[in-house]
């Protein structure tokens, strides 16, 4: 019985030391399980004091195609294609339409056309440089734009425009140009416009022409000479534009320019032009009547000679109207 007793106690000692082990290792277990709370615990504070990211405001681009085309009719506007555009013109004058079907509308009389070429090296900087028919008239170019139209930033786009025009006609014995100065004429302008809406875009602008000479004559009274001159050196004018979309491709278009400037005598008439114009994404045709016919801006506000509008002179000479020429302008754009 004492044997039994005794094999008895020691198996319950094994047992114990058995049941032991596992005690301990449960024991270890909730500790690292603790430790391992705190860790995160410890963590998920530093992450909830960390103020959060905020998002980066979406940049403001300006307006897009408030024209569609870097010139309207005959005045150029405000829009300066990409850097690395390259741009050709084609730009055509026919008659005036008085002689109706004489001359079909002016299409069969006397006719101006200029090609000419711009490009874009840098961004908002358009050069360009182009030959017309009218006194072989060569010019260079410049355009950059100021400000673009931007909404919350700038209600309107302003860009500056500048021309140089020399006459490279022939002038045997210097009948027309005693020096070759005199070839010269400058054009500045300073143009700004608003696309009100997604088919409206209104622009008007303010320029200067000058030519190096005008026509005059001397005239001598008592011993003292007087020179009169029948115009002057520098014209101021303004012009108002707007193009109105009729359909994604087809908008109406529509042109005005008003010399200010009082010569005394041989005064520029005004342009009232108005039109259609086609275009896709790298070409615009326009197809208009207007009284501009000489291509070249400083031109056609020193020297225009078609007058929209009938008037009688002071002295009683009446001044026909309508003196309208059918004319087109075609621009391809190539983007590099």
């Amino acid at each position: 019985m004492a044997h039994q007793i005794i094999k008895s106690s020691t198996k319950i000692n094994k047992m114990k030391q058995k049941i032991n082990i596992p005690k301990r290792l449960i024991k270890l277990t909730f500790f690292m399980a603790f430790i391992f709370l705190l860790m995160q615990s410890a963590i998920y504070a530093q992450d909830s004091t960390t103020a959060p990211r905020k998002a980066a405001p979406l940049k403001i681009k300006p307006v897009k195609h408030t024209f569609e085309s870097s010139m309207l009719i005959d005045d150029q506007t405000v829009m300066v294609p990409v850097k690395g555009t390259f741009e050709a013109d084609i730009q055509h004058r026919f008659g005036t339409v008085q002689n109706g079907v004489k001359d079909l509308w002016g299409v069969y009389a006397s006719a101006n056309m200029r090609i000419g070429f711009n490009y874009a090296p840098i961004n908002n900087l358009y050069l360009g440089f182009g030959l017309a028919k009218d006194n072989m008239l060569l010019d260079g170019s410049a355009k950059y734009a100021i400000l673009k139209q931007t909404k919350g930033v700038y209600p309107v786009s302003v860009t500056y425009y500048g021309n140089i025009g020399y006459k490279t006609i022939t002038d045997p014995g210097n009948f027309l140009f005693t020096y070759n100065t005199q070839r010269l004429s400058f054009f500045n302008e300073v143009m700004i416009a608003r696309k009100v809406n997604e088919k409206l875009s209104v622009q008007v602008a303010a320029s200067i022409s000058h030519q190096n000479s005008v026509p005059g004559y001397y005239a001598q009274k008592d011993t003292i000479t007087y020179a009169f001159k029948e115009e002057k050196f520098d014209l101021f004018a303004m012009s108002v534009c707007a193009r109105y979309k009729l359909t994604a491709g087809t908008s109406f278009i529509i042109d005005y320019d008003q010399p200010l400037t009082r010569f005394a005598t041989n005064n520029p008439h005004p342009n009232v032009a108005f039109g259609f114009e086609f275009n896709t994404s790298g070409h615009a045709f326009q197809l208009f009547a207007g009284n501009y016919s000489l291509l070249n801006p400083q031109q056609n506000s020193l020297y225009n000679t078609s007058n929209p509008f009938g008037f009688t002179q002071t002295g009683g000479t009446k001044v026909p109207g309508g003196q309208f020429c059918i004319g087109f302008n075609i621009t391809r754009l190539w983007n590099f």
